[in-house]
């Protein structure tokens, strides 16, 4: 499902009421990261609701089963470091790891889950982004996550 999901438009917009104003809190996909990360991961049992952000989602994991490991299995879910992001806010970022140098997650640029270089780019790049978590679930078994 993970990598199925590169390029789809669903996780765009999320409308609530603001006081009297509906807005869209993920702002078109630019902040889509978690939103799209805990829907998967509730489409499959291993959450108890989605969420609209890193720390909501981290919570609900950890009460959910998942734990913290070093070294991340494919499947996996990688929390990266705080950005600035274009908005001015500091935002950390959530997806999931696919190989040693790939991993997907929610572009704040193209608004869609992207499949891209595991730290976004090598440590000397100004893009790199440092992994601060990865999590693993009992459930998920390193034989029954198929490659392409």
């Amino acid at each position: 499902m993970v990598e199925n999901s590169v390029g789809t438009r669903i996780f765009q917009n999320f409308y609530a009421y603001i006081g009297k104003r509906k807005q869209d809190i993920v702002k078109g996909g630019q902040f889509s990261c978690a939103f799209y990360v805990s829907s998967v991961l509730y489409n499959f049992s291993l959450l108890k609701q989605p969420h609209l952000t890193v720390k909501n989602t981290v919570q609900d994991m950890l009460r959910s089963g998942w734990y913290q490991m070093n070294k991340p299995k494919k499947g996996a879910v990688i929390v990266w470091e705080k950005r600035l992001s274009p908005s001015g806010d500091i935002h950390e970022h959530i997806g999931f790891y696919i190989s040693s140098k790939q991993a997907i997650s929610n572009s704040s640029k193209k608004r869609v889950p992207v499949r891209h270089h595991l730290t976004f780019a090598p440590k000397t790049s100004r893009s790199y982004r440092k992994i601060t978590s990865i999590f693993w679930h009992p459930k998920l078994k390193q034989n029954s996550v198929r490659s392409k």
